[in-house]
């Protein structure tokens, strides 16, 4: 990265904002289409840093200093929870970079339409002695957003071709055809049957997830028909393979 540019600045978070977003400008292509380049937002864009030329495809860089964790720090969750229920959230760069070096060490992306709400978690609300009392945040879970969707373009420096990240996206991509509500089920059902790590697995054992979407979707009294119709969804979109009655198996990554 051009960590001459964070000599401009003066806070820590100023430079990295700045160092970082700068290389997404000079590096970033979009997994959604062919295009070379994304466009660098103007400080400030409401959700998003970087666009799409060609697709009109939104994106988002979080970035960090130390590895990607399960749990990575977000905005207002009201605010978050709001773009995934009207499908207008942007898809998220996350970037793990050496600050001393200023080198990119690890870069993951996940598609905007591969956040379930469940994903989603609220932080409890700032104290009423904060400079913004009673003010709600939220943190993304990366552990409930299926493996499929959480695709790596930087691991340990090593690149990942962009072809292959490409088909990635576009592997996960039936997923933004559905309802927000209906892919909610489908991304934790799938995240689901990923969890009970098993290459092959049968109806039995995905009923094994009934009491962890009881608390996910309380209103619903059809757990193990929502799941059976999931494995159908995820089977019509090839992200499950079905092998005869009531057993399924996970498709290679």
């Amino acid at each position: 990265m051009r960590g001459e540019l964070a000599t401009a600045f003066k806070s820590g978070s100023q430079k990295a904002g700045n160092v970082t977003e700068a290389w997404g400008a000079d590096n970033f292509y979009c997994p959604n289409c062919s295009s070379p380049k994304l466009d660098w937002l103007k400080p400030g864009t409401k959700a998003s840093d970087y666009k799409c030329p060609s697709c009109g495809f939104w994106y988002q860089l979080k970035s960090k200093k130390s590895r990607i964790s399960n749990s990575i720090r977000d905005g207002a969750y009201g605010a978050m929870m709001e773009a995934i229920n009207e499908d207008r959230a942007p898809s998220f760069f996350f970037l793990h970079y050496d600050f001393l070096s200023w080198n990119v060490i690890n870069l993951l992306l996940v598609p905007h339409f591969a956040f379930p709400s469940s994903a989603i978690i609220k932080c409890p609300p700032l104290s009423p002695m904060a400079r913004r009392a009673g003010w709600v945040g939220c943190n993304f879970d990366l552990r409930r957003i299926p493996a499929d969707a959480r695709i790596s373009i930087v691991k340990e420096k090593q690149i990942t071709p962009s072809n292959k990240v490409r088909a990635q996206f576009k592997k996960v991509k039936p997923l933004k055809e559905l309802s927000v509500k209906e892919r909610g089920w489908t991304l934790d059902v799938l995240n689901g049957v990923r969890n009970l790590g098993k290459k092959e697995f049968t109806n039995t054992d995905a009923y094994t997830l009934a009491r962890q979407l009881e608390k996910l979707y309380p209103d619903n009294r059809h757990i193990r028909d929502k799941i059976r119709q999931q494995l159908q969804v995820l089977r019509d979109m090839g992200l499950l393979l079905h092998i005869e009655s009531g057993r399924w198996r996970l498709p290679e990554n």
